[in-house]
């Protein structure tokens, strides 16, 4: 992973190999930005400046083909991790660092459910606990390899729960001479303030279509149209533009599932019976697994936006074309606008948060089905 091999963001690159240069390198950093922006593959392509800048020239060649497989012994990694059937007792990150170093290799905007996914765990939560400190601290009390930099990349480190947070504070706080924190997250608010005061914070905003495009041109065997129509619909994420351009077949199946449900919506309103086919819905969707809920509520928010700029006669920003011909865009357009977008966004993001936590997905869709019920007949 190497500056140069990271999609966009410039101007963060140049203020990091500024702040080697310079020799003005925080020893704690909080990397603040969705999965799909590239905080992970900054931070590695940072360590990998970090070993270069603090090593003689003679080494390079040797430490860039260590830090291309990730083993470099100064270079350490902590992520969200759950026990599974070939995992110890107690299980910590470097139990799982062969998987991780292939996540890594396949693509490193790779989301946290991915990752899930990789080790076993998609059905339970990961977390940082407190055994994970104690290996921490262990780990970095050792001797540097060759005299270089030691570096901590803490990965979703809001992932850190009260006990590993207070048993690495003061380590973050006052770490060991040449040694570097660098945490990456996605919900800083979840991070004890503590800890967060005593890192420099950088935030990483979504990419640029231009970027996007580049990206899927290189990973995927797509046409320009099809990248450009990706990109417009993954929100500033390449993570999202993946897995768009992997699964682009579910959209049928989500349209369908969208207008069964607004439909349903539409008709629910002084007419009682209909609940049960709200409710029907909700059971329907709970079934399915949180990723593909999320990506679900994901394609929702996008068609709702689509059906705004589609009312407010911005054409040249619809590239949505449903695959139901009975289905009247321009009619159900006219229902969304700045009276009640808002609204519908809210409590599409806030079904997608309590998704991720692993909330009743039940309940969590029969709400939404109710809310979205008022606000589609709201005027």
């Amino acid at each position: 992973m190497t500056f140069d091999s990271i999609l966009g963001l410039s101007h963060l690159k140049n203020h990091l190999r500024n702040s080697i240069s310079n020799n003005r390198v925080p020893h704690a950093q909080l990397f603040v930005g969705y999965t799909g922006s590239g905080p992970l593959p900054m931070a590695i392509a940072y360590a990998r400046e970090l070993m270069l800048h603090y090593s003689a020239q003679t080494r390079w060649s040797s430490i860039n083909n260590m830090m291309d497989q990730l083993t470099h012994p100064d270079l350490h990694f902590v992520y969200p991790i759950n026990k599974t059937p070939n995992s110890p007792k107690k299980p910590v990150s470097k139990d799982f660092i062969t998987e991780w170093r292939d996540f890594i290799a396949q693509n490193s905007y790779q989301t946290l459910y991915d990752w899930y996914s990789i080790i076993g765990i998609e059905k339970k939560q990961g977390s940082i606990n407190v055994d994970e400190a104690t290996d921490v601290v262990k780990s970095l009390s050792l001797k540097s390899y060759e005299g270089g930099p030691k570096i901590m990349i803490v990965w979703c480190a809001d992932k850190m729960n009260t006990a590993t947070s207070n048993k690495l504070l003061k380590l973050i706080e006052e770490p060991p001479e040449n040694t570097f924190f660098i945490l990456v997250t996605d919900s800083p608010e979840d991070i004890l303030q503590t800890i967060q005061s005593r890192c420099q914070r950088l935030d990483f905003p979504p990419l640029g279509e231009a970027d996007l495009v580049e990206g899927l041109l290189t990973k995927f065997d797509i046409s320009e149209k099809d990248a450009i129509k990706i990109s417009q619909q993954a929100d500033g994420s390449f993570s999202k533009a993946m897995h768009l351009a992997e699964d682009n077949s579910d959209d049928e199946k989500f349209e369908k599932w969208f207008i069964m449900w607004v439909r349903s919506a539409f008709r629910a309103k002084g007419n009682k019976h209909v609940v049960t086919d709200l409710l029907d819905w909700s059971d329907d969707l709970a079934k399915e697994t949180r990723e593909t809920q999320k990506r679900f509520l994901d394609y929702c928010i996008q068609f709702f936006r689509q059906a705004l700029l589609n009312n407010y006669n911005a054409k040249s920003l619809v590239f949505l074309s449903p695959y139901d011909s009975k289905f009247k865009f321009d009619k159900f357009s006219e229902f969304i606008s700045g009276a009640n977008i808002t609204e519908i966004f809210e409590v599409l993001e806030e079904a997608i948060f309590h998704i991720e936590r692993n909330g009743n997905a039940k309940m969590i869709f029969s709400d939404l089905s109710f809310q979205l019920t008022r606000y589609l007949h709201k005027k």
